[in-house]
């Protein structure tokens, strides 16, 4: 007999922290499409990605939106935190609320940039980790 693990029980994979922003202007946010050749290629996201060793959350996140978008971002209140186990990882995302204080988004890293609406996130595929906060970002805006 053969028994699956669910993803809860994915003990050998060691978690990595992720920091994100949710980026508002007025009533848009801003969504980045993944490039083809990365995991998850071409699934919309949230700018971001892993801490480094001896940064704080907030650190990592002004350093990944000047790599990925070229901007200075301020870093405000958490809007949400999830963990999610892919197949080849485990992480733990902290969503942090974030606002551009210098510069222009720019595609350095990502297929696309996009300011949408929360209604129109159902146009949109997402890395499977954003389910849970796209739905409250859809709430909050109901």
């Amino acid at each position: 007999m053969q028994i699956q693990c669910t993803k809860m029980e994915r003990l050998d994979l060691k978690m990595v922290q992720v920091v994100t922003a949710l980026i508002w202007e007025n009533d848009k946010f801003l969504i980045c499409q993944r490039p083809a050749h990365k995991g998850n290629g071409l699934l919309w996201e949230f700018v971001g990605g892993k801490v480094e060793a001896g940064e704080t959350l907030q650190e990592a996140l002004i350093r990944e939106c000047r790599e990925e978008l070229n901007v200075t971002v301020s870093v405000g209140d958490v809007f949400d935190e999830v963990d999610h186990v892919y197949p080849d990882i485990s992480v733990h995302i902290t969503f942090f609320n974030a606002k551009i204080v210098e510069g222009v988004p720019q595609k350095l890293e990502h297929n696309d940039i996009r300011w949408i609406t929360p209604d129109e996130l159902p146009n949109y595929a997402f890395c499977a980790a954003d389910d849970g906060m796209l739905k409250k970002i859809m709430r909050k805006s109901s």
